[in-house]
């Protein structure tokens, strides 16, 4: 076997020009998949992280009807207690059950503010200061002023918005929204901080107002619209949802309730978790594509080599070993450039993981979903071994073809060939 591996390499310096293309070909898309698949998963990761802290927590509750018309904000379908008695009640039984570190609950709802020139839409989200800023920080995003406090009249904004708004901290503005009863009212808030965030959604959009103030105001007394329950980990949902399904299951609330874990409630992140699943088989493509390179190579070889392979096996080199030759000579070059590949793209991706890809421009449309526009790549030796084992394997594979081409070749045949 050493014998058959050195004459391999010793056959790929016979032509170097033609070795080198097919090896830098392997290395390309060795060091790309590298790349792609440290992207892919920086975004992902990026996106589920702070989906998970601004829109499903690990395990989230919505009223049934509330869920169907999520879109609309509406008021009318609140988590108010698994029988009408309150989402304090609630929120003390779920905090109960093991696993569950933390519930935070939240108010969701549409207002909007006028200024000289325009009307400006806003999302007003209640929140529980304290415990918003223990899962969310919150407060380290705060570039002036401070946070809101339980109690009082006033708000905090993303500096975007605040610039809309053409406000500073201190100064009072004037916001219209629609209340529980459908009745519209305005009411005028000090805004007491200002948020910077390179999140669109959170940062033109979205402002902060103390949750007892945003039922009162609501007409929302003792309810909510969603609650988020925390888990140790985001991937440790699983083991601790049958305990709250369990609950809502015995309090005959889960005809009114959904629960749901952080996967089923959001559609966009069962897409990602799809898309994780089609770029496995794009590496796969991608490899296949350089392998064409190599292909091509080997079958030069064998035609360029066929009396050569004829004169070893009239001297007893069997067929087997032929076709094992052929492809060490292959999978040789796949080992060099799937080394050279998988350390340039490792480079690449590590630089990147600490500068990021500012893809700002491009996400300028994309206010309403939660996605970062600065994308730091995910640096990861597995990533570089995954990628250099699957450029080795699939371009081995890809030389059987034409290694079973000069195993088959008869001596005589192969002797008679000019």
């Amino acid at each position: 076997m050493i014998f058959l591996w050195n004459l391999a390499a010793k056959n790929l310096l016979r032509n170097r020009l033609r070795s080198i293309v097919s090896i830098i070909a392997i290395a390309i898309s060795v060091a790309v998949i590298v790349f792609t698949r440290g992207l892919l998963m920086g975004f992902i990761d990026s996106t589920f992280s702070l989906y998970i802290q601004y829109e499903t927590g690990h395990i989230k509750i919505v009223n049934q009807e509330y869920r169907l018309k999520q879109r609309l904000l509406s008021l009318n379908y609140p988590v108010d207690g698994f029988n009408g008695e309150g989402v304090a009640v609630m929120t003390d039984q779920l905090t109960e059950l093991e696993g569950i570190e933390l519930v935070v609950p939240r108010i969701k709802f549409g207002a909007m503010a006028s200024t000289e020139h325009e009307a400006i839409t806003m999302l007003g989200w209640g929140v529980d200061p304290v415990l918003e800023d223990r899962f969310t920080k919150i407060e380290e995003k705060l570039v002036a002023g401070r946070m809101i406090q339980n109690g009082e009249k006033e708000i905090v904004l993303g500096n975007g918005l605040m610039e809309k708004l053409n406000k500073r901290v201190g100064d009072k503005v004037t916001l219209l929204y629609t209340d529980s009863f459908n009745s519209f009212k305005g009411v005028t808030f000090r805004i007491v901080g200002v948020i910077s965030s390179n999140l669109p959604l959170i940062n033109e959009r979205i402002f902060f107002l103390p949750l007892d103030l945003a039922q009162h105001l609501l007409e929302m007394p003792d309810q909510v619209t969603e609650l988020l329950l925390i888990t140790p980990n985001a991937n440790q949902a699983d083991v601790f949802f049958p305990a709250v399904e369990r609950l809502f299951s015995a309090k005959n609330a889960l005809s009114r309730y959904s629960v749901l874990t952080w996967q089923e409630a959001n559609e966009f992140l069962a897409y990602m978790d799809l898309a994780l699943k089609i770029y496995d088989l794009i590496y796969i493509f991608l490899v296949l594509l350089s392998s064409i390179v190599v292909i091509n190579t080997m079958v030069m070889i064998v035609k360029e080599r066929t009396q050569e392979i004829g004169m070893m096996a009239a001297l007893g080199l069997q067929g087997r070993d032929i076709l094992k030759l052929i492809v060490m000579e292959g999978a040789v070059m796949g080992i060099i450039g799937s080394l050279l590949g998988s350390l340039f793209g490792g480079m690449i991706t590590r630089f990147l993981s600490v500068h990021g890809i500012d893809y700002s421009q491009a996400m300028s449309g994309m206010e309403g979903f939660l996605i970062d526009p600065i994308i730091f790549p995910s640096f990861s030796v597995d990533h570089m071994v995954f990628a250099f084992i699957l450029g080795v394997v699939v371009t081995a594979i890809a030389c059987i073809f034409p290694a079973r081409r000069a195993a088959r070749l008869e001596p005589s045949e192969a002797l008679r060939d000019l």
